[in-house]
């Protein structure tokens, strides 16, 4: 099939690069010039394992193109996918459309024959009337039908998530365009894939609901681990214990500084204020921004309280600036608010991520960046591990204790097993632990 996709973000590449891996034509459209110029180049913007062989594989096999101006790649389509950012808005919290409208205005003028677009971006309940709407009313002839598929893709895992997906929805209300859009998923089915066909509306809900129902499951389990810290007990052994339950399960019960990233942050206040909208109130889900928000503060307090109670003129040696590994994605990172807490209250910081430092340094001031592990930690008075790279995981504490002025390790991951970090002459801070 020929498929066009509307932006070459997170969404758009990885999902364009895999449809062409399954044997479709795409074209992917930007229209940032020197994005597609370096794409154009075998040069991928962002670091997800695996993209860039996939790309240049595609790209090679001339299934997988990228172009500034889709005209002639929108006519030519049978499903076009809108996969431009939908940025939370200053002011209100609402999710930006604007960039999703003006690509259904300019999909709009240019569709020929019976086409389907897809809205792939995350977007309130009732955005694909909207897009419905503008194509009618820009071009009342336009044979086309407006679909909703959202990606439930995990930043580091994306290209597996979406090759062997825990499941693809699709809201439909067009009989023709459900065929299309079996068609298009067809090379899925040797996975026996479930999809769910739903409204349009159901599908844009089912988005948001997911993302803020992991959200929660991730506030649950940091409330819990301060809870454990109060009271002796174990929230690893307790986060076991629960998730074994299998009404529960096990994801997303690590305790950790809060969550951040490209989607949780901005989808559960856009579900907010989409609910408060509708006048019917999502209680849950506000508490769990508002506990998220004091969740990333409250761990710069940690870590002073684990120092002795004054920070200030110390060396604190963070390992890990990404909201999560496997990825340089800095959007809403817990580092962006404990860092400057630190400073606020009189650290040095110095710092290493393996792939979100180029991006950490247009975010972060007054931070010294170093080349490894080691580097970090020479002369500095904690230890902080703030994302769960794997490299992370086996460091040699022993040389890191002659390293470092005072060995104190504050393990905001719970990487390391606390008598190990002891038993190599770390004090030694995890998170619910006794």
């Amino acid at each position: 099939m020929r498929v066009t996709m509307i932006g070459t973000g997170y969404v758009g590449l990885v999902s364009g690069a895999c449809f062409a891996d399954f044997g479709h034509e795409v074209v992917c459209v930007d229209k940032d010039p020197s994005k597609i110029e370096r794409l154009n180049r075998g040069e991928i913007p962002i670091f997800e394992p695996g993209l860039e062989q996939l790309v240049a594989d595609n790209v090679k096999a001339g299934r997988l193109s990228f172009a500034v101006d889709g005209a002639e790649a929108i006519r030519n389509a049978e499903v076009v996918f809108i996969a431009v950012g939908t940025p939370t808005r200053r002011g209100d919290g609402h999710a930006d459309l604007s960039y999703v409208y003006a690509a259904a205005e300019e999909i709009a003028g240019l569709i020929e024959g019976f086409t389907v677009v897809v809205t792939k971006s995350t977007v309130p309940v009732g955005t694909g009337d909207e897009v419905d709407a503008i194509i009618r009313r820009t071009n009342p002839d336009a044979q086309f039908a407006v679909v909703s598929n959202p990606e439930f893709l995990r930043e580091g895992a994306a290209i597996e998530d979406f090759k062997r997906p825990d499941r693809v929805v699709i809201g439909v209300e067009h009989d023709r365009a459900r065929e299309v859009m079996a068609e298009l998923y067809r090379p899925l089915s040797l996975n026996e894939f479930p999809v769910v066909y739903t409204s349009r509306r159901t599908s844009e809900l089912i988005k948001y609901a997911g993302n803020a129902f992991l959200a929660m499951k991730i506030t649950f389990i940091n409330e819990i681990a301060d809870l454990c810290e109060k009271v002796g007990a174990d929230v690893q052994q307790v986060a076991k214990g629960i998730g074994l339950d299998g009404r529960i399960g096990s994801k997303f019960l690590n305790p950790g500084p809060g969550y951040g990233g490209s989607c949780f942050p901005k989808d559960t206040i856009a579900l907010v204020r989409t609910a408060q909208q509708y006048e019917a109130p999502v209680r849950l889900i506000e508490t769990t921004v508002e506990v998220n928000d004091a969740r990333k503060l409250a761990m710069a307090e940690k870590i002073r309280r684990a120092a002795g109670g004054d920070i200030a003129g110390q060396t604190v040696a963070i390992l890990g600036l990404t909201f999560k590994p496997n990825t340089d994605d800095m959007r809403d990172s817990p580092s962006l608010a404990i860092i400057p807490a630190l400073q606020k209250m009189g650290a040095r910081v110095r710092a290493f991520d393996p792939e979100g430092m180029a991006e950490a340094r247009h975010l972060l001031s007054d931070v010294h960046f170093a080349e490894g592990p080691y580097q970090a930690v020479e002369d500095a008075d904690v230890l902080v591990i703030l994302t769960e790279w794997d490299q992370f995981r086996a460091l040699d504490l022993k040389r890191m204790k002659t390293l470092m002025r005072r060995p104190l390790l504050v393990d905001l991951r719970n990487i390391y097993r606390p008598h190990q970090a002891r038993n190599d002459g770390f004090e030694y801070v995890g998170v619910g632990k006794p």
